[in-house]
């Protein structure tokens, strides 16, 4: 894959492909780098982290930012001026050597650098193009700047999500487009791969977020298209199956919740069991599920004042284990040093990068018995450093001397 993908959306599509084996040549520009320079590491490294109690000063080395190692990591990285002539033939020769060439950014640069599909499918006649975007290549908004919260905006997830009018809006806060995005621009290609494998043929694939964004909202658009409703946000209630007690409530500790959900009488019973509060049960206003959604602000008064004294994970497994649906709120650190089971489930995965040293990333959330996937890639790293494989590429791929190499950058190709 020649991969000029950049932020999470495009960028996390050839990560998925990496994972499972794929050569990836992530290539960059210095003037235009991918997003370097977030969730930097901190002075001290690793063992920094291990010993911190509050937050760290992290180092301003760009071959050293979190973010773009958990985005990246896998893959081998270049440096390449495409918009130098030089640059541009050397692209040329990598697209002649590559299965896939893909790209993140606004619909039409890679044609203003000499670079369009067509360009492609005279060097490559079954190259596969797949580009990723926030709108898509075509139509009236083909050409706006977008990013994952403006896709968010676009598709409808910003509405739907929130406490009931008149409360605004809340959207999504961190940009789940982006990851959405990623899994569908990976399929993508997948599918591409296996249509030439049918056919021969290559093609080009325009991929957008807000499509994706669209997709999720289904049970939405066909409500609205066969029924005339419009979607109203519920804040944490059940908005289409009824369930009450059905939300997030405070526990002891500073801003710690436990999500409890009961759909049938079984599980209202057992709730009230567990909570040790027969006149629950006993109250007429609660009898029936009926009952409870029409109180359910006096039930959600009443839930939050019992479980305001107790441990959310304690709660948690006591409820489970009486067969509620109910799960803690997890904060990051939960997630990624405490929680046994997302532990069990080595949803991390420690790589080691060449300057920012060994660190877990986030795994290929679905585990092959046969074919697992390694966030590692085949090179066993995690992100490339800048340019950090340009002998490999230059000399190895396309046969230039060290000598070439060097002159190339000193021109400022590389």
């Amino acid at each position: 894959m020649l991969d000029f993908t950049w932020f999470l959306a495009s960028a996390g599509g050839t990560r998925f492909l990496s994972s499972f084996g794929a050569e990836c040549l992530k290539v960059e520009l210095k003037s235009h780098p991918d997003t370097r320079l977030a969730a930097m590491a901190p002075i001290g490294g690793r063992e920094a982290r291990m010993k911190a109690t509050a937050p760290l000063e992290g180092v301003t080395d760009p071959d050293m930012g979190g973010q773009f190692n958990n985005k990246n990591p896998g893959k081998r990285g270049i440096s390449l001026n495409v918009r130098h002539p030089k640059g541009l033939k050397i692209a040329k020769r990598l697209v002649a050597i590559s299965d896939i060439v893909a790209e993140g950014f606004s619909p039409g640069v890679l044609d203003s650098w000499g670079l369009g599909y067509e360009t492609m499918r005279e060097i490559k006649p079954d190259i596969i193009y797949v580009q990723q975007s926030g709108l898509g290549a075509q139509g009236t908004y083909g050409r706006f700047r977008t990013i994952g919260p403006i896709a968010n905006s676009f598709a409808g997830l910003s509405e739907m999500s929130g406490l009931p009018e008149p409360a605004m809006p809340a959207g999504w806060g961190y940009s789940y487009l982006d990851w959405m995005g990623a899994y569908s621009f990976s399929l993508a290609m997948l599918s591409g791969l296996f249509h030439r494998a049918r056919t021969g043929e290559g093609q080009w694939i325009d991929a957008s977020q807000t499509e994706v964004g669209l997709f999720i909202c289904g049970t939405t658009i066909l409500d609205w298209s066969a029924n005339g409703r419009i979607w109203t946000r519920t804040g944490n209630r059940s908005p289409l199956k009824p369930a009450a007690p059905h939300g997030a409530y405070p526990c002891a500790g500073e801003d710690r919740w436990l999500a409890i959900a009961c759909f049938t009488e079984d599980e209202w019973r057992a709730l009230t069991t567990v909570a040790e509060k027969p006149g629950w049960a006993a109250d007429p206003c609660f009898a029936t599920l009926a009952g409870r959604l029409a109180n359910q602000d006096a039930l959600d008064a009443l839930v939050g004042q019992w479980t305001r004294g107790h441990d959310a994970r304690q709660l948690m497994m006591a409820l489970q284990q009486a067969g509620v649906p109910a799960g803690v709120c997890q904060t990051t650190e939960e997630r990624c040093d405490i929680d046994p089971q997302l532990r069990a489930l080595e949803w991390l995965t420690e790589v080691t990068g060449t300057k920012i040293g060994r660190w877990p990333v986030a795994e290929v959330p679905v585990k092959l018995s046969e074919s697992p996937a390694y966030a590692g890639g085949r090179v066993d790293r995690g992100a490339p450093c800048y340019g950090e494989d340009n002998e490999y590429v230059y000399g190895e791929l396309l046969g230039m001397t060290t000598a070439e190499i060097k002159n190339l950058a000193d021109e400022g190709v590389f």
